[in-house]
């Protein structure tokens, strides 16, 4: 189900006596949408809400999976009581600079008194985590299951028809959340702002020979970032790579032998952790910037990355949309599954939206524009941020816990 939300010219349906099937359904078993059905169902004693989740796959199919995605400490802190895989590498310093130009910042978790700045973790150990822990409570959990467009009815209820080993039914809701994930170039155009980043991230597991345990590089250059994000390994020298660069060059790094991708990677990172000596695992995907206008649209709510897919430099897409998750839980929870709850949560999630997409893309855009004195002028802000210690601070904790309401 690529779109949930109503379209404009469809008529409401006449509403009717009878009773709804679920109170809140939820569309994707991501990590997104398993931590709301998981917070929904520790949180519903006092509203008693009935949830179902549905996901085209089974579970199990990603459990294998071995794509690396960061979270950072403000996500641990909500995460930990509901689930936490055992396999997670902390982030204790984040070093940020750009190729070929002077000036560089640290980020370092002593600086805020913390464990960590953030965790890496493996996609397929978080979603096995949670899981587990929806399998524990009431959720009815429709597996291999496709939703449908759905249909608002005058009543504020949504109608959502699944199908289901050839089997179609209707289910009938009194909130209706798409929490499906999917690739930029998977996805319609959103009703708010798209953008093409003209980019493929190259991603994969790298290892170094003179690594630097539990420090995460960003590393811009003329034509992406370059991310590396310890996952531990002997001497904690694998990384995961995420490197960004043109469409054109990536299609060509793809097909290139191990030997000569590590060699390019190398001269394009540096030499900062030794030569690069391994990679596995590779794969590609587009990088582009998709938006919601709005995250509620009647009794239809979206979060995570089908309300808002951005690029990975900073890594706040999965924080940004556990966070929609997390407040969502909260508004459902106090006022029920009511369109009051999603009022209340549309304009608690509206600053720190705002925030972090803008700064997402500010940061994909700026730093990739290959203009000798904008680089110079770079290379001062970053120099700059370790001589106004207020300022980095305040990036630094935009970055772990967004703006709270």
């Amino acid at each position: 189900m690529s779109e949930v939300h109503p379209a404009a010219n469809t008529p409401a349906l006449p509403s009717s006596s009878e009773p709804y099937d679920y109170d809140v359904t939820i569309v994707g078993a991501g990590p997104v949408g398993l931590a709301l059905a998981g917070w929904l169902a520790r949180r519903s004693a006092t509203q008693k809400l009935n949830v179902a989740l549905i996901d085209a796959r089974e579970p199990e199919d990603s459990v294998a999976d071995p794509r690396a995605i960061a979270v950072s400490h403000g996500s641990r802190m909500i995460l930990e009581p509901l689930a936490w895989p055992s396999d997670a590498t902390a982030i204790q310093r984040i070093h940020v600079s750009q190729r070929g130009h002077f000036g560089r910042t640290l980020i370092d978790h002593s600086e805020h008194g913390l464990p960590a700045l953030g965790y890496v973790l493996r996609y397929g150990s978080i979603v096995h985590a949670l899981a587990e822990t929806v399998r524990a409570t009431p959720v009815h959990w429709f597996k291999s299951t496709k939703a449908q467009a759905p249909q608002q009815l005058e009543d504020d209820g949504v109608l959502l028809p699944i199908e289901s080993a050839h089997v179609t039914r209707t289910l009938r809701t009194r909130i209706l959340v798409n929490a499906e994930g999917g690739l930029f170039g998977e996805q319609q155009a959103g009703s708010g702002e798209t953008r093409d980043y003209g980019q493929t991230a190259l991603v994969g597991t790298v290892t170094l020979s003179s690594p630097q345990p539990h420090v995460a590089w960003e590393r811009f250059t003329s034509q992406g970032p370059i991310a590396l994000l310890p996952t531990g390994g002997v001497r904690g020298a694998d990384y995961a790579l995420v490197w960004c660069c043109a469409p054109e060059q990536a299609a060509r790094r793809a097909q290139l032998p191990d030997e000569d991708f590590l060699r390019e990677l190398g001269a394009e990172f540096g030499d900062r952790m030794g030569r690069f000596v391994q990679i596995k695992g590779r794969a590609s995907f587009p990088l582009g910037l998709n938006t919601v206008d709005t995250l509620v649209k009647g009794n239809v709510v979206a979060i995570g990355n089908a309300a808002q897919t951005l690029h990975p430099v900073a890594g706040q897409g999965l924080n940004l949309g556990l966070r929609d998750a997390h407040a969502l839980a909260d508004a459902l929870s106090h006022y029920g599954a009511t369109r009051s709850a999603l009022i209340a949560f549309a304009q608690r999630r509206a600053l720190d939206r705002r925030m972090t997409i803008g700064a997402t893309d500010t940061l994909a855009r700026l730093f990739t524009i290959d203009f000798p004195p904008l680089a110079a002028l770079r290379g001062l802000a970053l120099t700059a941020l370790e001589f106004v210690p207020p300022v980095k601070t305040a990036l630094a904790r935009q970055m772990m816990f967004g703006q709270r309401r």
